[in-house]
């Protein structure tokens, strides 16, 4: 009598890289996923936003493609970003380019660290009420690094109203693809600037089934000096304002409330704008007088401290405003 052993086929994975302008550290980038001990399906699909396609960064499937092999299969397709222009529209010209079971999303200058994949998809195969997985990070500024393990390994809507989980980071997450185009939706496009999608989409997603999260820092993420965002303080009120509009639920979490409203008092402080400054910091502190960002607003309103100083220390720290 013979025996027949069935292999289990685990879940493929794409991840989706958005790129413009830094053909280094995409590269870097694209190694640290293919180098994953994950033994399933692997397809890295970069989107080029804005900029020309570099076709040698494509590798054909390799690995998994006979019946003999034992190896994973490894891919790299080049596309370009044919929907709106920006991070938004790149990130969801790469989801529906895929027909895995899984997507990951990692940006261009992050590092996935080794393990983070199996043990994400472990996670989220053993858990049946969680539709993605995050997990902790380490924030890396001016060549110093800092942990940032994961504060719970359970988030829930009100989680993220009430603090935006910095560790949840765009680069650690793992969503169901099936539920992503189904339920939660693409990333929005009409976010003014594209600033805060990743939270906004954290929102929709903690909403529909609420996420799990690896404790362990297993994705690198670099802060720059000269970040996109740093200059763009009009962009970042303007995105916020909205986000509130459009989530009247941060009424319901003062403290989330007011984190946000502190961090538009700080965007027109930036601006120079100090009366508006003001009135949101006034408001921020109104919901929860332990606001810590209203207190540097009103710094930087009144000239005492500069953008720069500030920024500068909280990032060597591992924060952000």
């Amino acid at each position: 009598m013979t025996t027949q052993v069935t292999t289990k086929v685990l879940p493929s994975v794409t991840a989706v890289i958005a790129t413009r302008d830094r053909p280094d550290e995409v590269r870097g980038a694209i190694a640290a996923i293919l180098n994953q001990d994950y033994p399933g399906s692997i397809e890295v699909v970069v989107v080029f936003d804005q900029s020309e396609p570099d076709p040698s960064l494509a590798v054909d499937s390799h690995g998994g493609d006979s019946p003999e092999s034992d190896a994973p299969r490894r891919s790299v397709r080049i596309i370009r970003n044919e929907r709106t222009p920006g991070l938004p529209g790149a990130r969801n010209s790469g989801i529906v380019s895929a027909d895995s079971d899984y997507i990951a999303f990692c940006d261009d200058d992050d590092r996935w660290l080794p393990g983070k994949l199996r043990a994400q998809i472990e996670l989220l195969e053993a858990t049946d009420d969680a539709v993605a997985a995050t997990s902790g990070i380490v924030v890396t500024f001016d060549d110093k690094s800092v942990n940032r393990p994961a504060p719970t390994t359970r988030i829930a809507y009100s989680d993220l109203l009430r603090d935006r989980i910095t560790e949840a980071h765009p680069s650690t997450i793992v969503c169901e693809r099936a539920a992503l185009l189904d339920r939660i939706g693409l990333v929005d496009e009409q976010i003014p600037g594209g600033y805060g999608e990743d939270y906004e989409w954290l929102l929709r997603a903690a909403r529909d089934g609420g996420l799990v999260a690896t404790v362990d820092p297993l994705t690198e993420v670099f802060w720059h000096a000269k970040s996109f965002f740093d200059s763009r303080w009009r962009t970042i009120a303007v995105a916020l304002k909205w986000l509130l509009e459009r989530y009247p639920d941060f009424e319901t979490e003062p403290a989330g409330l007011a984190r946000i409203e502190g961090q538009i008092a700080f965007a027109h402080a930036a601006l120079g704008e100090r009366r508006e400054s003001l009135h949101w910091a006034r408001r921020a502190l109104a919901h929860d007088r332990t606001e810590r960002r209203s207190y540097l607003a009103v710094l930087v309103a009144m000239k005492v401290v500069s953008v720069e100083r500030i920024v500068r220390t909280l990032h060597a720290r591992g924060r952000g405003i």
